[in-house]
């Protein structure tokens, strides 16, 4: 007898540093997304291929969500609205660590309508002393509409209790066929996925108030060698000239570590030896710049 194969888009969604990358990465077995403790790293939706004998789920890594009027934090909540209105299936992602407040609770009303399509994961259930039942009785209290057969208790960082949401996401799956050919774990275009391993590599090793100020551009790609080496220049972008020197460090020692992090982790997920060349530029006030944000957001 034929087992039905299952297909669905799933959508990552919830407040910043929640752990949805890691998510991802997780569920998808392989690096999608970039990982960072900054607030708001992801910047675009990030689609990760997951193959099972049950199906393909296709999720669809967000920014997080925070209110707030700088014109690209509105770009990003554009994303993550468009993404949740465009999938078969919402993972409201929450974060058992720190109690739901108020931001908490817009992301909740926003999913109210979307109730019936929406599971819910409570992460960081690794970390000693959290409050589950807390987390548990926001959702019940702010989004009533939830069934509790849908609320997860998981770990992204040791993989705890994700298994149960894989079954939950299949068992609402629509039956259909795959999205993407199973050699498939994503659908980034390769100057993407270089520009956005950079740009992780930048914000984990700059101080706090700069991450948001930069973005990193590809400016060209070639293979060389007959094929066996991918030759990458590529730029890291800041608002301010002054920004530059941070970026570049001492002797240059920063913009050294960044490029041999970034090399490092595109030699082990690409099928080509990266040599890289990295330099430093600015582009004034981009983050206000709406042809900038358009080519960001476009991508």
């Amino acid at each position: 007898m034929d087992i039905k194969k299952k297909a669905a888009f799933v959508a990552v969604v919830g407040r910043p540093s929640v752990g949805k990358s890691t998510l991802v990465n997780l569920l998808c077995g392989a690096k999608v997304a970039i990982v960072s403790a900054v607030p708001q790293t992801t910047r675009n939706a990030i689609r990760g291929i997951v193959h099972r004998p049950e199906g393909q789920l296709v999720f669809i890594d967000t920014p997080g969500r925070h209110e707030s009027e700088r014109k690209l934090n509105k770009k990003l909540m554009e994303v993550s609205d468009r993404t949740m209105e465009d999938v078969d299936i919402i993972l409201y992602v929450l974060d058992a660590s720190r109690p739901p407040g108020p931001e908490e609770a817009a992301i909740a009303a926003r999913l109210a309508p979307m109730a019936d399509r929406t599971v819910a994961v409570v992460n960081k259930m690794d970390i000693p002393q959290v409050d589950y039942e807390q987390t548990l009785a926001f959702l019940k209290r702010q989004l009533p509409q939830l069934d509790t057969a849908r609320c997860f208790k998981v770990s992204a960082l040791n993989g705890a209790g994700t298994e149960a949401v894989m079954s939950c996401l299949f068992a609402m799956a629509s039956e259909g066929s795959p999205f993407y050919p199973e050699e498939y774990y994503t659908d980034q275009e390769l100057n993407f996925r270089i520009a956005e391993i950079i740009r992780e590599k930048a914000i984990n090793r700059l101080r706090e108030e700069l991450p948001h100020a930069l973005y990193v551009e590809v400016a060209d790609a070639e293979l060389r060698d007959e094929g066996k080496r991918l030759w990458v220049r590529a730029f890291i972008i800041t608002e301010r000239e002054s920004q530059k020197g941070m970026v570049v460090g001492k002797g240059g020692e920063m913009i050294k570590a960044i490029r041999q992090a970034a090399q490092k982790d595109l030699n082990r997920l690409l099928e080509w030896k990266v040599e890289l060349d990295l330099r430093v530029k600015t582009t004034h006030d981009w983050r206000h710049n709406d042809g900038v944000l358009r080519r960001l957001f476009e991508r």
